[in-house]
């Protein structure tokens, strides 16, 4: 809480719900993100609809008034019969009997909190492995620039309703075995508003906003994976009658990449080399996601055997550095050789000592083949 949410609104602190609303709805137009999209003005305009939320919120504003953080978890009213689970007892009464005492509770607030949207982002791997502004566009509600909200034509204004009398409810009697039980629903009129729109506005008909498509840029952090999400609060839709904003939901999807697949931070992938260059050793280019690395394969390589790369797999989310990079060596043996091939393999085979004839497998004999027979029963 630092700011006092009365001087944010400019209202007295005896200000009545009223007030406290006039005050809002007269900030909102001079600072909504649809008028004026200036980086500060946005910051004054989420202050502002944070204070309304405070002062228009009875459990929240007499927490604030008290000295407590309204947002605390657990906050706004729990505990007793009278505040169950955060719910007004007349709300409770509402639900089951179609309203409480006639009178009580008064008209509906017309200004209510827009829709939060939710837009899937698709990203490359090295996108999410480095971050990425992008530019999003997408249907929305925006104010409506005609009545700024009002929903009311040009040079006309809300009326009180006939019906409720601007009380946003009706009340019945009806007998039942307990006698006359009077109760009380939304008026079905001005839906509970206690107002109506003799003449709406053409453009919104009536509602204070439209529909567009908007493009947003957004600025992507860093070693985001798939399936996180990011909110970027206040930038979704217009509530109806010029509400504040909801949010916008990013959730990232990220596309299948040809060579490495992520673990986490850190980053795989699989690398067959020939068997000769295994043998002899050798060194290749290999493409990362930071450009070209020389890669040394050492001499007498085997399968399984993995080079790590540190610090070239995906950035930590936290900004701590970045995962490695893992390449796994996978040896190919040649399924089809030559005469001239094949008969170089043997002169190797002969000059190791690890050649025999066929079916002379003698035990305890120290060439390749043995080694492969004994190796093979070894578990019988």
């Amino acid at each position: 809480m630092a700011r006092d949410y009365y001087q944010v609104l400019g209202v007295r602190r005896d200000a009545s719900k009223d007030e406290i609303k006039k005050a809002y709805r007269r900030l909102a137009r001079e600072l909504h993100p649809d008028i004026n999209p200036d980086p500060a003005t946005q910051e004054r305009f989420k202050e502002v609809t944070q204070a309304y939320e405070v002062l228009s919120d009875e459990n929240k504003r007499r927490m604030f008034d008290m000295g407590q953080d309204p947002f605390a978890p657990g906050g706004g009213g729990a505990g007793g019969f009278g505040g169950a689970a955060g719910f007004p007892f007349d709300d409770i009464m509402n639900a089951f009997f179609g309203g409480g005492q006639p009178g009580g509770r008064g008209p509906r607030d017309r200004v209510r909190r827009g829709r939060s949207i939710k837009i899937r982002v698709e990203l490359d791997l090295a996108e999410t492995a480095f971050g990425v502004t992008k530019e999003i566009t997408f249907p929305t509600a925006i104010l409506c620039a005609t009545c700024q909200g009002e929903g009311t034509a040009a040079g006309t204004h809300r009326t009180t309703c006939d019906m409720c009398h601007g009380q946003g409810e009706v009340s019945q009697v009806t007998r039942s075995f307990l006698g006359q039980v009077m109760t009380s629903r939304p008026c079905p009129q001005c839906a509970g508003q206690g107002s109506v729109i003799p003449e709406p506005c053409p453009d919104c008909a009536g509602e204070g906003r439209v529909r567009e498509k908007v493009t947003r840029t957004v600025k992507i952090p860093a070693g985001v994976d798939d399936g996180t999400r990011i909110q970027l609060a206040g930038e979704g839709e217009v509530g109806p009658n010029g509400g504040p904003r909801g949010d916008i939901i990013l959730e990232i999807v990220q596309r299948p990449h040809p060579t490495f697949e992520r673990r986490g931070d850190d980053l795989q992938c699989t690398v067959t080399v020939p068997m000769t260059a295994a043998a002899l050793g050798a060194s290749f280019a290999f493409e990362t996601l930071d450009g070209t690395e020389n890669i040394d394969l050492r001499p007498g390589t085997n399968s399984g055997h993995v080079i790590t790369l540190s610090d070239k797999g995906v950035t930590h989310l936290d900004g701590g550095g970045r995962g490695d990079l893992r390449i796994r060596v996978d040896v190919e043996t040649p399924g089809k050789l030559d005469e001239e091939q094949e008969a170089l393999l043997r002169k190797l085979a002969e000059l190791r000592g690890e050649d025999r004839a066929p079916g002379r497998f003698s035990p305890g004999h120290g060439g390749l083949f043995s080694k492969l027979r004994d190796a093979f029963g070894a578990g019988k």
